[in-house]
């Protein structure tokens, strides 16, 4: 049998995700106290975070490990998700299911496309889209949208950040004081961009593919989650944001460079979301 066009796929894998979790378009929210949900694709990007939690406790669903607390005096759930975007539509499936959020975070390090970034430097998702979804077609890969797995009408290209979400992060970007970062023999302060961050399956570790995000996207960051964890999201209208703060170029020394400014960025992406939560009302 000839397997389904890729586009296709992903409406068949978020009707499972909906099934697995018990939920679909319409269901009732379960009465449960107001919660932030906050996802990262590896335990360096959230483990500041948990850290930071009062009255913690944890509790595993389907091998997903959560973290509940409060943070700043608001309720959140933390978990980190895997990488990839499958690991992250499931993480983010079973926190919607299970815990109910008001919003979502997304925290983590991407690769800077943009060449006025630098690493440290944070990205906030006003736009998220996948720059490896779509089809083969004789003149080369052409992009296409995500399908609505309920309706079958095509998802935006982009996935805009929640509007207040998105406020709420410019504004406490001016609050933070991120760690500076080292750059030869002296340092520099990280920059708070509001931006495109793309998503797609494959570590990016090359200018000629960097050119042709920036480019075909106007890109400013890529990375593995963020796309599928706002998809979700979108499908059962939480709101979202997706920040990213740099840990490479996505350039020929990628690899390199995460190695060196990893943890700073981890931190950085982290230290807006706690600012984030913090200006936050309980709903």
């Amino acid at each position: 049998m000839r397997p389904l066009p890729g586009w296709l796929f992903p409406v068949f894998v978020l009707v499972a995700l909906a099934s697995v979790a018990g939920v679909s378009r319409g269901d009732d929210a379960k009465a449960a106290p107001p919660t932030v949900g906050i996802l990262g694709a590896m335990s360096v990007e959230v483990e500041t975070l948990v850290q930071e939690l009062a009255d913690k406790q944890e509790r595993t669903v389907r091998g997903v490990k959560f973290t509940t607390g409060t943070l700043k005096g608001r309720r959140v759930v933390v978990a980190h998700s895997g990488m990839g975007k499958v690991n992250a539509a499931l993480a983010a499936a079973l926190l919607v299911a299970e815990f109910q959020p008001t919003h979502v975070l997304f925290t983590g390090i991407a690769g800077g496309v943009n060449p006025a970034l630098r690493p440290g430097d944070v990205v906030i998702g006003a736009k998220v889209a996948y720059h490896d979804y779509g089809e083969y077609t004789p003149t080369g890969f052409r992009v296409r949208p995500t399908v609505d797995p309920f309706t079958g009408k095509p998802n935006p290209l982009f996935f805009l950040g929640d509007p207040a979400l998105l406020g709420a992060a410019e504004k406490a970007a001016a609050d933070v004081k991120f760690a500076p970062v080292k750059v030869g023999d002296g340092e520099r302060t990280p920059r708070v961009v509001a931006g495109v961050i793309v998503t797609g399956d494959a570590f990016v570790a090359s200018p000629a593919k960097t050119e042709a995000l920036r480019k075909e996207f106007d890109a400013d960051a890529t990375e593995m989650e963020g796309a599928a964890v706002a998809q979700v999201c979108w499908q059962w209208r939480v709101p979202c944001l997706v920040l990213r703060s740099l840990s490479d170029d996505a350039g020929a020394m990628a690899k390199d460079d995460v190695q060196l400014f990893e943890k700073t960025a981890a931190r950085n992406s982290a230290q807006l979301v706690t600012a984030v939560v913090a200006r936050l009302e309980a709903k």
